[in-house]
């Protein structure tokens, strides 16, 4: 990961003033981001800034969702069917939708099939081309199951594409409005590959979205040009600016002196301050998210489910929730969020009780405690704001119980990787919704398969929990699915491979004359962003 970074870098480097401001006009809209993108190929890239800096600017995906409903919408995709098996997926696309171009190209057609199935081809096919490129590894592909689920994707004519499964999916057709399901222009890879250099197409990037890429400084600047030819509407502000600011305190600084006019995550302790302020403006939106703690359970004592139950009574989640998210977050009990379908309701939680936990860590044969280290997130998300704060009430919970736990975080990418390879004790992580669907929360990150993916922290491998959410997923109606989920959640309560620790809002906040930007379950929405 930190090699692509580099290898990006050196790719998109341009001579721009070092930590130079912009001066704001209505040309110009300056967002300050959380970090640097790890790469500007969504297939590729695993964090929430790499997609809010290519698939959210850059590209376009089958499908949108609606804002408020979080259904799936027609994007460049205008219609789809479903056969009567729930295996075969017939998508009618957009005609007339033109991609960018760059100093390396000038596309010759619009946008058809043929883009699809490169973009699908090249995350699932180990043979394709395009596979190995930039070291290419397709986490979210592969973690949501398509690299299995899908056995044939095949042209039908410009038009219209069709996916034959190998079973049925219920949450097959959400999946096509996610991050790493973007197109990308098969035309440019294959002038590209001829050229000998197909690493541009993931350096300096082609799609068909509201703004194309002009310049990048890592750690600095990313600089990005209306589209003028975009099919969705005139796009309303000609220059787009990252400011690349990873300082919570200094992104709100650069908002309150108009260096920037967005900035995303701002710290529950500053929404007061930024509520007085007349010039700014404080947005939150309902998220579907959780944020927890996982038990890695291939390591002792944590494959026993006395101690995991017992930390969890020694977690006082309701103290964590008041101190840190101040009224951004309400306490979790479940690996599905409360506003989606198939969450639980009667499900029970763990209350705080220490004597509890002390008694179970008895029958456990740990009376004495014991050591383990807990790893802390090194940045802030809607579910957890503030993860090093998180990590030291957790200690203090776990010290009354006779459990040492030592803190530990890492860089970004170096702690998703460890995770991923299962190197943790302990592990604050959390999940935000892709497409809305209940299988993106109960499978993708506590289903046997994903432990092989790496998104199932906890390592956790439950028969009966499994059974019960890979038939969910062949359950075409709402209701039945539903209940199916509901069941799961008991087995999780029961085999505590987790903390389910908060679901948190997101927030954002903007200068007061910004209108049209927006936020909702696919990330940032800058098309239709402008200053009044």
């Amino acid at each position: 990961m930190i090699a692509r970074k580099t290898l990006l870098a050196l790719a998109l480097s341009a001579v721009l003033p070092s930590g130079a401001a912009f001066a704001a006009n209505t040309d110009t809209i300056i967002y300050c981001s959380e970090a640097s993108p790890e790469s500007f190929n969504p297939q590729i890239a695993s964090s929430g800034p790499s997609f809010v800096a290519s698939s959210q600017v850059l590209y376009n995906r089958l499908i949108n969702f609606d804002p408020v409903k979080n259904t799936p919408v027609p994007s460049l995709a205008t219609d789809w069917t479903i056969s009567p098996d729930g295996k075969t997926y017939t998508f009618t696309l957009r005609q007339g939708v033109k991609f960018n171009s760059n100093k390396f190209f000038k596309p010759t057609r619009d946008f058809n099939a043929d883009d699809v199935i490169f973009s699908v081809l090249r995350q699932k096919d180990a043979d394709h081309p395009y596979h190995k490129v930039s070291q290419g590894s397709y986490e979210y592909f592969n973690d949501v199951g398509l690299d299995k689920l899908i056995q044939e994707v095949k042209k039908v004519d410009d038009y219209h594409v069709q996916f034959v499964l190998n079973e049925p999916n219920a949450a097959f057709l959400a999946d096509w409005g996610m991050d790493f399901a973007s197109i990308l222009s098969a035309e440019y890879a294959d002038v590209m590959m001829k050229k000998g250099t197909p690493e541009n197409v993931d350096n300096w990037p082609i799609g068909t979205g509201p703004y194309v890429l002009q310049q990048y400084k890592q750690d600095s600047q990313i600089r990005y040009l209306a589209n003028p030819n975009y099919w969705d509407g005139a796009v309303p502000t000609k220059h787009l600016i990252f400011s690349i600011t990873p300082n919570v305190q200094t992104r709100l600084a650069k908002l309150q002196t108009n260096e920037c006019q967005i900035i995303p995550a701002p710290a529950p302790v500053q929404f007061d301050e930024i509520k007085k302020n007349k010039d700014l403006t404080l947005h939150s939106v309902e998220a579907l998210n959780v944020g927890y703690l996982a038990f890695n359970t291939e390591k002792k004592p944590f494959d026993n489910v006395l101690v995991r139950q017992a930390l969890n009574y020694a977690t006082d989640k309701k103290s964590i929730i008041n101190a840190v998210f101040l009224g951004s977050g309400t306490v979790a009990k479940s690996p599905i969020p409360p506003n989606m379908m198939g969450f639980n309701k009667d499900l029970k939680d763990y209350a705080y009780d220490p004597q509890k936990a002390k008694d179970l860590l008895k029958q456990a044969g740990l009376e004495n405690g014991f050591e383990a280290t807990l790893w802390s997130m090194p940045v802030q998300r809607p579910y957890n704001p503030n993860s090093r704060r998180i990590a030291e009430m957790i200690q203090s919970d776990w010290a009354k119980v006779g459990v040492k736990a030592k803190i530990v975080s890492y860089e970004w990418g170096e702690y998703l990787s460890g995770m991923r390879k299962g190197e943790h004790d302990t592990a604050l992580f959390g999940w935000m919704s892709d497409n809305g669907d209940p299988d993106n929360f109960a499978d993708v990150l506590l289903g046997c398969d994903s432990i092989k993916t790496g998104s199932n922290a906890a390592r956790w491998c439950d028969k009966e929990y499994n059974s019960l959410v890979q038939k969910a997923k062949l359950v075409s109606k709402p209701d039945e699915r539903a209940a199916l989920y509901q069941q799961s959640q008991e087995i999780f309560y029961q085999q505590a491979p987790w903390i389910a620790l908060a679901n948190g809002k997101t927030f954002y906040a903007t200068r007061s004359n910004v209108s049209g930007y927006s936020v909702s379950l696919m990330g940032s929405d800058f098309s239709k962003a402008k200053l009044n």
